[in-house]
């Protein structure tokens, strides 16, 4: 399976809860069962960069994946992209089975949408 293609923006300096839902390829198509996965993203300036401007995991807490009802929610406080410094990058998002399959659902480009009204 491919990954699909899905470019969003980030408010700098509101929360982000971002649904996400994982449906197979059947008809018509049925939510994943997540039970037991973990997800990873990262985006970087380019592919090739080296170092991560943003992480987001279920060891972090900056993702959440439900069981059955196919789930994925990226999740950032008001504080943590509000001290977002960069504009725009790459990302992908892998989810990790039981069994160690990775899967690369997403991948895209996140535009930081520069906060005007700040504390």
């Amino acid at each position: 399976m491919a990954a699909g293609v899905h470019n969003f923006t980030i408010e700098q300096g509101t929360s982000v809860n971002k649904k996400i839902i994982w449906k197979d390829n059947s008809t018509p198509a049925v939510p994943v069962d997540l039970t037991g996965y973990t997800a990873r993203m990262m985006v970087r300036s380019t592919i090739v960069d080296p170092t991560a401007l943003l992480t987001l995991t279920t060891e972090n807490a900056g993702i959440t994946v439900g069981t059955t009802n196919g789930t994925i929610t990226l999740v950032m406080t008001a504080t943590a992209t509000a001290a977002l410094t960069w504009v725009t990058g790459v990302y992908d998002l892998e989810l990790v089975s039981t069994t160690g399959i990775v899967t690369r659902l997403l991948k895209g480009t996140i535009t930081v949408d520069p906060e005007v009204t700040r504390p």
